[in-house]
């Protein structure tokens, strides 16, 4: 396939101006294939050549101005249009189009719980070829006017308000002009929940198996929904540009969810069949708010190259997580983010992979080399960048700046120099020089304290490693004079402001201020530097305050300052400085007496998959898990009276995976219950049956029996995780065959058998496959497309075997030209991330 250059882009966006889509599409045609039908009109703006894309199963006919063109002139997705003269020409093709089972293009699923049948769209970057044809790229921006023809008793759902016009037919509204990559069609038999709000039809809509599960949130969904849509029309002077706001919860979607204008789709994981933590909840809040913004900042301006896809994601990120916390009852939505997505940030920026939030367009040749870009850096350290700069240039200034750029850019493209332009036309202050310092560079800068006491003051300066201005609250902690059992507590002395110059800087722009502080008082027991969380750095702690930290941590009264210093701690094993079992005693001693939700789950999250599993020896892993078994049945402890339901299940959760012996989970299994609650529901049933296969304690008969109870896409997902996990030759055979030979399996069912094969516990039986990964995953990848790739480079890794050999055939792997982009990245990665756990184990 031929990938899209930015050059070729370009040269197109001068050469044509597209003004409207006639799509027609059938999805009755069969299970394999769909037809399209494509009518585009546009406007050639000189004389001369170019192409238009498609990726058909079979493309039946193509004409020019009512001129017949050659089917056989197609070469690979692209269609070339020559002599092409200046004025208006219609283009007409007709073609068959493949289904796909990766999330990719028309993805198609039927539901094993009762047989029924759905399909819809997934087109970012250039999968709109895999539906119609199309002009594909994000500039050429134009109406889009669909027609579907579905079976009977299924509903159409796209981009404008859908209309049954009988026989099956479906009209959409047209759109106002947008993307090639925002067109959505989700078909099938929903359930669907519908209303109104602001004069528009709002609706939510799954699959009929997941029908109880939807309505039992409805409300909650659509509160957020409402409470959100009124809070970004209240920041934003454009309003809500389309005609209706539907949210379709998909199956084996590939992403959280996708902006598609007035459709927005999510993953259906969203609608919760089996108990889940508020936390958990207010990550579907986030992702409902997020893709919103998106309404604006995506949709109504779009980027004119890929290169810009952080003014997409970054500014979603930043207004997800404010927006919720400033209309929902998810008021602390900063922790979370601060826990749960800031290290995927910090992560992705310290391998080599890494670029710059908003890289130079030079190094994003083309739509291989974009779609990379999707990563913890133009998500988390995008937002947290934003994030800064409203710390720095006040809310007031950065909404001013947006609404110019909404109003001067609607419906249509815009680059950062544009963005830029426009935060600077609200404010005095150098945006252009800020944006330099932090949206040109990588890497993630490090602040140190160093504290010194004299008789009646005690001074701060701060050592700064890195390029960037940082504007932080530094936060100040005395012993409480009162005692209770447990850690002691700390409270709050002060919170104080500083500014962090860059080497040389001057005293204008970001840099203004000093680094180095003078305060009244004695030394402060404990010293907490960026304590709101508004900056992007990794942080420090002097020696006396690391000593409070162990011995005080989870006394801090701000769940926010304790979330700093947890990721102080998460850097520290992860740099080599701070001893894996150190941190595990941390979490032993402090989250038992832990009150936020997100922060627990974060932290028991690191500790059982990075910490346990990776930086832990083999040899020190029991250890490990008899910590966290100590720790979760502790917590377990603390909720016997019911009034912490979620902490409970997530200790749950905890307790399960990190079990050593089987005894008391199959007895939990058997019974149907954990002593006290929670009822085991499918998920908890599921999580224990894998654990249980890793451990040798359960049989096929046992998951083809669970399997029987629960025949759902997630209890299919579930039995082929169980089977990969069963710690015998044979099955470990059988998995390896269902994911590197049977290229029927879908991306969900590829990614649950990835999951169980590869087990810490199980390092020496599939040994030998390590080196059968390289060469099978790079067939692979090239046989079934990047999603799979994708999937294949993240879940079926062997991402516990960490020794120097596996370090070696990782690297000499890398040097395979055969690697498609988005495996080569993916291992990159890996490898790197193998790397490091191999250093921190040989540090300690």
């Amino acid at each position: 396939m031929s990938v899209l250059t930015r050059d070729e882009a370009q040269a197109r966006a001068q050469f044509l101006d597209v003004q409207r889509y006639t799509i027609d599409l059938d999805l009755t045609a069969g299970e394999e294939t769909f037809d399209s039908r494509t009518v585009i009109q546009f406007t050639a703006l000189a004389a001369g050549d170019t192409f238009v894309e498609i990726k058909p199963a079979t493309l039946r006919s193509i004409s020019l101005d009512g001129h017949a063109l050659d089917p056989a002139d197609l070469t690979e997705n692209r269609f070339p249009l020559t002599a092409l003269t200046t004025g208006t020409h219609e283009l007409r093709i007709d073609a068959a189009m493949r289904y796909s089972r990766t999330g990719e293009g028309m993805h198609r699923f039927t539901d094993p719980t009762d047989d029924e049948t759905y399909v819809y769209t997934q087109l970012f970057m250039e999968d709109v070829q895999r539906v119609f044809a199309a002009f594909d790229q994000p500039d050429l921006k134009s109406v889009f006017a669909l027609t579907v023809t579905a079976p009977e008793g299924w509903t159409v759902l796209g981009n404008g308000i859908s209309r049954h016009t009988g026989d099956g037919r479906w009209t959409l509204a047209p759109t106002p002009p947008v993307s090639t990559y925002l067109v959505a069609v989700a078909a099938g038999p929903w359930h669907s929940v519908t209303t109104e709000h602001a004069g528009l039809p709002f609706g939510i809509h799954c699959r009929r198996s997941l029908a109880p599960h939807l309505d039992t949130d409805a409300d909650e969904i659509l509160d957020i929904t409402r409470a959100c849509f009124d809070r970004f029309q209240e920041k934003f002077d454009e309003p809500y540009p389309f005609d209706s706001y539907d949210q379709a919860f998909v199956p084996e979607f590939n992403a959280g969810a996708m902006e598609n204008p007035g459709l927005v789709t999510f993953r259906d994981e969203f609608i919760y069949r089996s108990a889940v933590t508020d936390t958990e909840r207010q990550t579907r809040g986030m992702v409902i708010a997020h893709e919103m913004a998106h309404m604006w900042f995506g949709d109504l301006v779009t980027l004119a190259w890929w290169d810009d896809i952080w003014l997409n994601e970054s500014f979603a990120e930043y207004m997800g997580y404010q927006t919720l916390a400033e209309a929902t009852r998810f008021t602390d939505t900063w922790v979370d983010f601060g826990v749960a997505r800031k290290g995927w940030g910090y992560d992705a920026d310290q391998r080599p992979s890494t670029h710059p939030v908003a890289p130079d367009p030079a190094a994003v040749p083309d739509t291989a080399s974009a779609m990379l870009n999707f990563d913890g850096i133009s998500y988390a350290k995008g937002a947290s960048a934003l994030r800064q700069l409203v710390t720095w240039l006040g809310e007031k200034d950065f909404l001013a700046g947006i609404n110019t750029h909404f109003a001067r850019h609607k419906f249509g493209n815009a680059t950062l120099a544009d963005f830029i332009d426009n935060l600077a036309s609200a404010t005095d202050r150098d945006v252009h020089a800020w944006a330099e310092q932090w949206l040109r560079t990588t890497g993630v800068d490090t602040l140190t304290p160093h504290l010194t006491e004299a008789d009646t003051t005690w001074s701060l300066a701060v050592d700064h490693q890195g390029t960037r201005p940082h504007r932080i609250t530094v936060g100040t902690y005395d012993h409480a004079i009162d005692t209770q059992s447990g850690p002691d507590r700390l409270v709050l002395r002060d919170r104080f402001d500083i500014n962090i110059p860059q080497d040389n800087a001057t005293q204008d722009g970001p840099h203004e201020g000093d680094s180095t502080t003078t305060r009244p008082g004695r030394r402060p027991a404990l010293v907490v530097l960026n304590d709101n969380d508004l900056t992007y750095a990794k942080i420090r702690l002097d020696p006396d305050s690391w000593n409070t930290v162990l011995n005080s941590l989870s006394g801090i009264p701000d769940a926010l300052t304790r979330a700093v210093i947890w990721n102080a701690a998460r850097d520290m094993v992860r740099d080599g400085e701070l001893a894996p079992t150190t941190y595990l005693e941390a979490a032993r001693t402090h989250l038992p007496h832990e009150t936020d939700l997100a922060l627990l789950q974060g932290v028991l999250t690191f500790a059982d998959t990075q910490v346990a599993a990776r930086y832990i020896t083999p040899h020190d892993r029991p250890a490990a898990l008899t910590t966290l078994t100590a720790l979760t049945r502790d917590l377990i402890r603390r909720t016997e009276d019911g009034t912490q339901p979620g902490l409970r299940l997530t200790a749950v959760r905890h307790f399960i995976d990190a079990a050593t012996q089987p005894d008391t989970i199959h007895g939990w299994l058997t019974d149907g219950t954990v002593p006290g609650g929670p009822e085991l529901d499918p998920e908890l049933r599921w999580r224990i049956l894998t654990r249980l296969a890793v451990l040798g304690a359960t049989d096929e008969t046992a998951i083809a029996a669970e399997l029987e109870a629960d025949p759902s896409a997630t209890g299919q997902e579930g039995a082929a995780r169980c089977r990969a996990a069963l710690p015998t030759p044979e099955a470990k055979a059988v998995a390896w065959h269902a994911m590197f030979t049977d290229d029927t399996l879908s991306n969900y069912l590829f990614t649950a058998t990835a999951q169980g094969f590869w087990q810490p516990e199980q390092t020496d039986l599939v040994t030998a496959y390590v080196p059968r990964y390289y060469p099978d995953a790079t067939a692979l990848a090239v046989r079934r497309g990047p999603a799979i790739a994708e999937a294949a480079g993240r879940y079926a890794f062997p991402a516990y075997t960490i020794d120097a050999d596996s370090l070696h055939l990782g690297e000499q792997a890398l040097t395979d030209q055969a690697l498609i982009p988005a495996l080569r990245r993916k291992l990159a990665d890996q490898i790197d991330d193998l790397r490091r756990a191999l250093t921190v184990r040989n540090a300690h």
